[in-house]
């Protein structure tokens, strides 16, 4: 069976069908395609009992469940569609052999788009809203789904963030309930695996180093971030600051009658989004754009005035404003979010010190980000650099360091740059073996800062190498703070 033309109505029954992957997004994919009368097959090397749950259940459902070691090595005989999971390379060793033997190689995300289900009250589908970015994502697209929501609109932050797009669009009670909008995040590898998504609107935050262990090249890793603008209908939301996201506009097949929109933190021009004094405004979806703009809020209605942060609330509000979301739902939203924990977080201040919690910052661009928002500041740095370089981040923050705090696996890589571009600024390694870690950590960090000073734990590092995510590893600086800190606020 050809399943180029599958969609929502077509008879799905017959189809062989590999997930490859059994995560969040290979689980959603496998259980829904087992719905539709799929002959399923689900291949993951991962034996947790979590997994062992899932592949019970589907099994019970009909589906094929393979675990273990060696699950993966190879694509099983007569396969009409591989959907992947999107952390998996192309040369990785099933893909590979789908692409050998012209086996479609599909994600999540494309199966989602290709299940969505007819609004009966539009005649199409519920339109989505895309961000992408190697930074902000999750913040943007959570900022937008809380301004659809003020608007009075019916949606959901899917995708990379959220639910698993396929649940959001076979959930059954959508078909009496149907979604108004879906306010999607999109990574570079779920992008990578669609082919026919096209969306109403999209938004390229940022492009910068990162994912290089994934990617032979920036070149790549760009190309697919690129790839939420193919087919846009209204809006192609982009970075005035980073002008790859401008370029990746420029490069975009889209729908006749899609804008450029650009956001901007100084003054907007004409198409734009941007900062007049302490006002966030509108000069891109008014009647009046070529000699005014629409006030949207201040930077007092924000939760933090962090360039970063604000820039992230401009094209969540480009995205919403280019469905039709009215400023004063932008303001009200603007007003009440708050951002998951982990992201730009103030754990404490006592003597005179403000510790922060960015452990989100999990690559040099974030932690940039993150830094320009202190000085004095003593940084906390290192883990798994993923293949990044640090001499840029360095070199533009050398002057707002107090400090340097290093940990992980990679902390040499930080060290090194540090050495090369800040010699003067003192630092402090903290060795993997050091027990407890974090308690290390906080007590180096809290020997180099001054009152008026800033710690913050922004490690431009992924964090596996010591911690199962982003999130422990930031709860772990916490509760060292607050251990220091006697428990004190």
């Amino acid at each position: 069976m050809n399943p180029d033309s599958l969609s929502r109505t077509s008879d799905w029954s017959g189809l062989r069908v590999v997930v490859a992957g059994f995560g969040v997004s290979g689980y959603a994919a496998a259980d829904n395609l087992t719905f539709l009368g799929a002959q399923v097959t689900a291949l993951d090397e991962s034996l947790t009992d979590r997994r062992r749950e899932q592949a019970e259940l589907l099994e019970s459902l009909g589906a094929t469940v393979r675990l273990g070691e060696g699950a993966t090595a190879t694509l099983p005989e007569d396969v009409d569609l591989v959907v992947t999971s999107p952390g998996w390379k192309p040369t990785s060793p099933l893909l590979a052999q789908a692409a050998a033997r012209d086996v479609a190689v599909w994600g999540e995300v494309e199966l989602a788009w290709r299940l969505r289900e007819v609004d009966p009250r539009t005649g199409r589908p519920a339109p989505w809203l895309a961000v992408t970015g190697t930074n902000g994502k999750t913040t943007t697209v959570q900022m937008l789904a809380a301004m659809l929501r003020a608007a009075g609109l019916r949606s959901v932050a899917a995708g990379n963030v959220g639910l698993p797009l396929t649940e959001v669009v076979m959930d059954p009670r959508t078909h009496d309930q149907p979604y108004d909008v879906v306010a999607v995040e999109l990574s570079s590898f779920q992008l990578h695996y669609v082919h026919s998504v096209a969306v109403e609107s999209a938004a390229v935050l940022n492009v910068a180093e990162d994912h290089l262990d994934w990617y032979p090249s920036m070149r790549e890793y760009a190309a697919d971030k690129g790839r939420i603008y193919a087919g846009v209908e209204r809006a192609c939301v982009y970075n005035v600051a980073d002008p790859v996201t401008e370029q990746l506009v420029r490069d975009a097949e889209v729908t006749e009658g899609a804008r450029a929109i650009g956001f901007t933190l100084g003054t907007p021009g004409v198409g734009m989004l941007g900062v007049v004094d302490d006002v966030l405004c509108d000069r891109a979806f008014i009647d009046e754009r070529q000699t005014s703009a629409l006030e949207l809020c201040t930077l007092g209605d924000l939760y933090s005035p962090a360039p970063h942060y604000v820039a992230d609330a401009l094209a969540a509000a480009a995205l919403a404003r280019s469905h039709g979301v009215p400023a004063e739902a932008v303001r009200e939203a603007l007003r009440t979010f708050r951002p998951d924990g982990h992201r730009i977080a103030t754990v404490a201040t006592y003597d005179d010190v403000a510790w922060v919690d960015d452990s989100k910052a999990t690559n040099p661009p974030a932690a940039l980000a993150s830094l320009q928002a202190y000085d004095p500041v003593v940084w906390v740095a290192g883990g798994q650099a993923k293949g990044a370089g640090f001499d840029d981040l360095v070199t533009r923050v050398r002057e707002r360091l107090r400090g340097v705090v290093l940990l992980g696996q990679d902390a040499a890589v930080v060290r090194e740059a540090l050495r090369r571009h800040a010699p003067d600024v003192p630092v402090i390694e903290v060795e993997s073996d050091e027990t407890p870690l974090m308690e290390a950590v906080v007590a180096a960090a809290g020997s180099l800062a001054r009152p008026g000073d800033t710690v913050l734990l922004a490690p431009g590092c992924a964090s596996k190498d010591q911690f199962d995510d982003y999130a422990a590893r930031g709860d772990a600086f916490a509760a060292a703070v607050h251990r220091r800190g006697g428990g004190r606020p």
